[in-house]
């Protein structure tokens, strides 16, 4: 499953732009990395909330697409629980429900420093299945 999900995280360019990495990913969940890099960082010189936000809103839908197949982000919020200092960004997301069209997931970023994770953001999100055009 997880070589199915870097073949899918190789498509985003967005995602290729950013230097994200699949590093999880089973029926569930999923677990995102980026490494921060000075030009996403915002004025202060930490990650800018917007890389923080896209790695949540990509690793719930990451955790959704684990249990319901191609799907799209409907919506999602995120709470900044403190400014994202660190080398690194990890995203982690579980899917807490999932009906046969929709899955709720959470997601959980963390900064990481030598190794140290600090919580920086937690976001909740529903992902919706998508039919396939053909």
């Amino acid at each position: 499953m997880l070589e199915k999900g870097k073949e899918i995280l190789s498509q985003q360019t967005f995602s290729l732009l950013l230097g994200t990495t699949l590093e999880a990913y089973e029926a569930g969940s999923a677990e995102l990395s980026l490494e921060v890099r000075d030009d996403l960082k915002q004025n202060n010189g930490f990650a800018h909330g917007g890389v923080v936000s896209y790695l949540a809103d990509n690793c719930i839908t990451f955790a959704g697409a684990s249990v319901l197949g191609r799907c799209v982000t409907s919506e999602y919020k995120v709470n900044y629980v403190r400014p994202a200092i660190g080398d690194r960004l990890i995203a982690r997301s579980t899917v807490l429900y999932a009906g046969k069209r929709q899955a709720t997931c959470e997601c959980k970023v963390y900064a990481q420093t030598d190794g140290e994770e600090k919580l920086v953001a937690v976001s909740l999100g529903t992902i919706n299945k998508i039919e396939d055009s053909h």
